[in-house]
């Protein structure tokens, strides 16, 4: 015991000045950066809008430093090929327990709304692949159901129990529909946790679209039974399956140039660290003692909702209990999917927003230790330097003008020097500019290096010339997409401050290529204020047209742009050419690559388009005596019902049967399918009234139901 305490001192103080050597640096160039912009803003004398500007420059300048040092840091580490601040390696002369020794681990995915075949090939990987290990009897598996569509209900039931029996995972595999689903995401887990969590260790977390290796899963549980002070262990889930242009380099850049930067993340967090909501292993007993997320202050509270982004408050409120929070970006085995298109990036960064922007309450929250402040100040900052960047921009318009009409010139014909002096700074202004560029170009560079020669894999990209031609293109589609990225983030920021609420819809994870009418409508604003900048900007000097043209140009093509980033065609091409691949591309993992077989093998095996028909799941739930005992089965009835919820019910019945499933709203079908002897006398009515009571739509299904040998939206499994 002696001995632990030593080295977790020792460990504490070795965080503390990597901390305050990363910070330092981080001071020091923004510093730098901040003393050139306020010699450049001061050259003709002081004004409110260059003290403004200057104020403004800090945490944009601040912010962009703070990400080149992180990367700079990490790619130190990365050249000397092992990292000593590590938890693996810290604790890698630690005896490690036998799996025969394994506590009970619960594996939770929380879904609403998900493709079920996706969700369920996705456990079904993650399953056999901790079969493999021999760890499978230590293992369970939790389907925490939100869905709001009561055919996606139905659908999960069938393909739970499907899924059992292929695997004989009765005992093991566990579905649950919680018939409220507040607090969305964080309210499903603590559903669990307070019905189950007892019984568990650990738990981890998973999204929908997640998937891990057992092997993976199997070495969480022993770090953390190697480490009793740990409360959370996150991997960097890797992002997989991408199709489409956009995600395909979001999914190239992020394998790529993630290295460095989680390497740099890690120096600087150690065992502060930050949970990012899924593939995570959690210590459950300190998680439901001390994370119980509080609630917003009544003035911003929706719905009686809690923290949307509940991760960060979550890591906070675990560290503020003294446990330990790692970031194991050494495991590999950890994957996710990416929204597909610029415009499903948008929308869920829509969602990150809100939850990100409701940090605030917790700034100045009792007893969290710095680094959480951190975090959580860097979380709100990801999405409040949009609109600052844009304040600056017509800030420094402003400043042009009011110059122009004092009468200051900005003469084209003397010369590049006598040019780059009037640039309102001239040569400072350029290489303040360089300076920026450098600090956000370098560190993919350094990623270029680090895996070219330090880990020589650059093959499992394309070959170094197709890498760095990747690269190029990355970077140069980057800068088109900033200016629309800075729109999109400015208007969430403006709206949440405004008090709009922002739901949190199921998210797209493919799509088959860009939706032009939703291009257009969501673009055509962006398009329309790039038009006017680049007006204004020329008719108050040419000089601050050409200044502008980055920013400017990308709003102009930001109808284009999303349009072409949107394309599956031309995503599948450029990798079949070897442009923008990851090493998870060119050697599948294997549950992954079980995934893709089983997805591949289902999509042919689907009825046409044309055959499928609206409220599939109302009608197998309806008529089938299988699927009905199924759902009724798992139904938690009440013991007692008020008369007047019985005859509420009765009348839905009713209509249901005679006008047809289109004859009732979302809120009424739910009502009845949460209700279990309305769901048995409907099954029995549907097959014993007289045919010309039911509705049409009765009478054609029905036929056409018992006429398929393979039903549509219903999970086919192999």
């Amino acid at each position: 015991m002696k001995n632990r305490k030593t080295l977790l001192l020792k460990r504490r103080r070795n965080t503390i000045l990597r901390q305050f050597l990363f910070f330092s640096t981080v001071l020091f160039i923004t510093s730098i950066g901040t003393w050139i912009m306020a010699d450049i803003m001061w050259h003709g004398g002081i004004r409110m809008v260059e003290i403004f500007m200057v104020i403004l420059f800090v945490p944009l300048f601040g912010m962009v430093s703070f990400g080149f040092t992180q990367a700079l840091f990490g790619f130190i580490i990365l050249l000397f090929r092992k990292d000593p601040f590590l938890l693996s390696n810290i604790c890698e002369d630690d005896p490690a327990p036998d799996i025969a020794d394994f506590p009970a681990t619960a594996i939770t995915v929380p879904i609403y709304n998900e493709d079920v075949t996706r969700v369920y090939e996705g456990i079904r990987a993650i399953y056999l692949s901790i079969a493999k290990t021999g760890a499978l009897a230590k293992f369970d598996f939790f389907i925490l159901s939100d869905s709001s569509d009561p055919n996606k209900w139905i659908e999960e039931e069938i393909g739970w129990i499907e899924l059992c029996k292929q695997l004989n995972g009765f005992g093991k595999i566990f579905f649950r529909k919680r018939y409220v689903p507040l607090n969305s995401k964080s309210g499903n887990i603590s559903d669990f946790c307070r019905r189950w969590g007892r019984k568990y260790r650990y738990m981890v977390i998973m999204d929908a679209d997640s998937v891990m290796e057992g092997a993976t899963l199997v070495n969480l549980v022993r770090l953390m039974e190697k480490n009793p002070t740990a409360g959370i262990i996150q991997t960097v889930p890797v992002a997989v399956q991408s199709e489409v242009f956009y995600s395909r380099m979001q999914q190239f850049a992020g394998t790529l140039y993630g290295p460095i930067f989680q390497a740099g993340l890690n120096f600087w967090m150690g065992d502060n660290g930050n949970y990012w909501g899924h593939n995570a292993i959690i210590r459950v007993a300190p998680f439901i003692e001390h994370c119980s997320l509080p609630s917003l202050p009544e003035m911003v509270q929706k719905k009686n909702l809690r923290f949307m982004s509940h991760d960060y408050v979550e890591a906070a409120l675990m560290a503020r209990a003294n446990y330990e929070v790692w970031l194991a970006y050494d495991f590999d085995g950890s994957y996710e999917n990416l929204p597909p298109t610029l415009i499903d990036s948008a929308k869920r960064d829509k969602r990150w927003c809100r939850g990100n922007m409701q940090h605030s309450w917790m700034l100045c929250a009792e007893g969290l230790h710095p680094i959480n402040r951190i975090h959580l100040l860097l979380g709100i900052m990801s999405y409040l330097c949009s609109p600052l960047w844009l304040v600056f921009i017509l800030s420094g318009i402003y400043k042009f003008y009011t110059e122009t009409c004092i009468g200051r010139s900005y003469d084209f014909d003397v010369g590049v020097s006598a040019f780059l002096d009037n640039i309102c700074g001239g040569r400072q202004s350029l290489a303040l500019f360089i300076f920026t560029m450098s600090m956000l170009i370098l560190p993919k560079i350094m990623s270029i290096f680090i895996t070219a020669f330090i880990k020589p894999t650059s093959r499992s990209f394309g070959g170094f010339s197709r890498m760095v031609a990747s690269v190029i293109s990355e970077i140069v589609i980057s800068v088109v997409t900033a200016p629309i990225c800075m729109l999109f983030n400015a208007s969430f920021v403006v709206q949440i401050l405004m008090g709009i609420n922002v739901p949190w819809h199921a998210q797209r994870r493919t799509a088959e290529g860009a939706d032009w009418q939703e291009v257009i409508m969501t673009h055509w604003t962006h398009t329309a204020f790039g038009a006017l900048l680049a007006f204004l900007s020329w008719k108050i000097n040419p000089v601050l047209f050409y200044w502008l043209i980055p920013i400017h140009l990308g709003l102009l093509l930001s109808i284009p742009t999303s349009i072409i980033l949107g394309s599956k065609r031309l995503g599948q091409s450029l990798r079949k050419a070897g442009f923008f691949l990851t090493p998870q591309e060119t050697s599948v993992p294997q549950t992954v690559a079980h995934i893709e077989r089983n997805l591949k093998t289902m999509e042919s095996q689907r009825p046409p388009a044309e055959m499928e028909c609206p409220d599939w799941g109302l009608l197998q739930v309806t008529i089938d005596p299988y699927v009905n005992a199924i759902h009724v089965s798992l139904i938690r009835e009440k013991r007692r019902i008020h008369h007047k919820v019985s005859d509420y019910l009765l009348k839905l019945e009713d209509r249901f049967l005679k006008e047809g499933p289109s004859s009732l709203t979302r809120r009424e079908q739910m009502a009845l399918l949460m209700n279990a002897q309305a769901m048995t006398d409907i099954h029995h009515k549907v097959w014993t009234m007289p045919e010309k009571e039911l509705a049409q739509w009765w009478q054609v299904f029905m036929k056409y139901y018992n006429t398929l040998s393979i039903k549509p939206s219903t999970p086919l499994y192999r």
